[in-house]
C-alpha cells in the first residue's frame, strides 16, 4: 500500500498529540552494540558482501556516466554528519581512472560545508542516482580539494571553470538495491506533488529567520529575483 505524501504521517500515522510529546526511550530497548544489532536480523546475504569492490568497474563507470545527481556525505570537525546534493548534466562527475573521481564544485550559497568538512576529515560517502533507475551506486573513500587550473578547465561549463574540485580516492564501490526507491515511488509520475502546495523557498526561509513580508506582491518579487539568480549564477 502506498501512502500519499503530505496526506498523513505514513503507515504508523501517529496521533498529532503524541507527536508533540517528547520521545521517552526505554533504555531496556536501546540497541547499543553491534552484536546486539546483528542478532535482530538475518545473516548478511553472501552476495551483499561479495559485491563490494575497491575500484570502479565497467558497470560503476557506466552508472556514473548516466548520473546527473550525487549526494556527498561528510563529517564536521566535531563529528556531526552532513550531506549535500550535487547536480549537473549526466556524467558531470569525471571518472579519472579506476580509483579516482573528480566532482566540480559549482556556485552555491558559499556556506562551504562540504569543502570545510573534507579539510577537517577527508572521509566521504557518495550516493549516485539516475532518473528512472530504482537502484543506486554507493562509493566510499577519501577526498581532497584541488584548484589545479588544468583539472578545473576540464570541468568548465559555458567557459566558466569551477573555483575548486573535489577529488575522491575510491575505497569501496557497490550497487545498492531498489527497495528504498520502490517503497518511495520516487520516479512514479502519479506520485509527483504540486510544489504550490507549500510556500516558496524564499517564503519558508524568511519565516524561519526575519519573517516573510505580508504583502503578496513583495513575496512574488522575491521569488522572481531568486529565479533570475538561478538563471544567471548556475555556473
Amino acid at each position: 500500500m502506498l501512502y500519499p505524501c503530505g496526506a498523513g504521517l505514513g503507515p504508523a500515522s501517529w496521533q498529532k498529540g503524541m507527536l508533540m510529546a517528547p520521545v521517552d526511550l526505554n533504555p531496556d530497548h536501546l540497541v547499543t552494540d553491534e552484536a546486539s544489532l546483528r542478532s535482530l536480523f538475518p545473516a548478511t546475504h553472501a552476495l551483499a558482501v561479495q559485491k563490494c569492490l575497491n575500484h570502479l568497474d565497467v558497470h560503476a563507470k557506466a552508472f556514473i556516466a548516466r548520473s546527473p545527481f550525487v549526494c556527498i556525505g561528510t563529517q564536521m570537525p566535531d563529528g556531526a554528519a552532513d550531506v549535500s546534493p550535487r547536480g549537473d548534466p549526466c556524467g558531470f562527475v569525471t571518472v579519472w581512472d579506476d580509483s579516482t573521481l573528480i566532482i566540480p564544485d559549482r556556485p552555491g550559497n558559499n556556506r562551504l560545508d562540504t569543502l570545510a568538512n573534507i579539510i577537517a576529515n577527508p572521509s566521504v560517502g557518495l550516493l549516485f542516482m539516475v532518473p528512472g533507475f530504482d537502484d543506486t551506486l554507493r562509493v566510499n573513500g577519501t577526498a581532497q580539494i584541488t584548484r589545479d587550473p588544468d583539472i578545473l578547465a576540464r570541468l568548465s561549463v559555458n567557459d566558466r571553470a569551477p573555483r575548486v574540485a573535489i577529488v575522491v580516492r575510491v575505497a569501496e564501490v557497490f550497487l545498492h538495491c531498489a527497495k528504498a526507491f520502490r517503497r518511495s515511488g520516487q520516479w512514479n509520475p502519479d506520485l509527483r506533488q504540486n510544489r504550490a502546495d507549500m510556500p516558496s523557498l524564499v517564503h519558508m526561509i524568511l519565516d524561519q529567520t526575519s519573517g516573510a513580508p505580508k504583502d503578496p506582491e513583495a513575496l512574488r518579487k522575491l521569488d522572481h529575483d531568486l529565479e533570475q539568480d538561478y538563471r544567471s549564477s548556475m555556473y
